[in-house]
């Protein structure tokens, strides 16, 4: 699929998703006040939905959800198919403790077709299944996640704390 040139100016488009990547670099440094005037600069040249969606996510870092939701919304605005976005939406849900109003982000991230990491919202929608208590749900959503990645260790290890919980279940039913 073709990238949206969303400004017109493939030009501008580049240098802004530069600055995406040097915003990252601070962002991943744990450098979070400066990403986000980084990807802020990004987003002034030529919005894209990836400056949007990860400045969301170093605000959720702030603690800034509100803030972090809405940049989300403007990705998706951008771009609908970019997964991204949706997923961090549930997740953001998901961290206040919202796990119904997660559902449906996770859903369409999931059908969202400009995306690489479908782990993601598999694993969160294994998080709510696990703590509504619907065990056989979960573990079925995070073997997903991990079919989707199988380097993802977080995964991996939900599917065993399930697993050592259904086996626990098993042996409390029997005689």
């Amino acid at each position: 699929m073709a990238y949206p040139d969303f400004m017109g100016n493939e030009e501008k488009r580049q240098e802004a998703m530069e600055r995406v990547g040097k915003a990252y670099q601070a962002h991943m440094k744990g450098r979070l006040e400066e990403a986000i005037g980084i990807y802020t600069e990004s987003i002034e040249l030529c919005p894209t939905p990836e400056a949007f969606t990860y400045r969301g996510w170093a605000r959720s870092g702030l603690k800034d959800y509100e803030g972090a939701i809405a940049d989300c919304h403007r990705a998706i605005d951008l771009d609908p198919e970019f997964g991204n976005a949706y997923n961090d939406i549930g997740a953001y849900y998901l961290d206040t403790g919202q796990p119904d109003e997660a559902v449906p982000w996770l859903r369409m991230a999931l059908k969202a077709r400009r995306y690489e990491n479908y782990c993601f919202p598999y694993y969160n929608l294994g998080r709510i299944l696990e703590g509504s208590g619907r065990l056989e749900e979960a573990l079925r959503h995070y073997r997903k996640s991990l079919d989707e990645n199988p380097g993802f260790g977080t995964a991996a290890k939900a599917i065993e704390r399930v697993e050592a919980k259904l086996a626990s279940l098993t042996r409390e039913e029997l005689p």
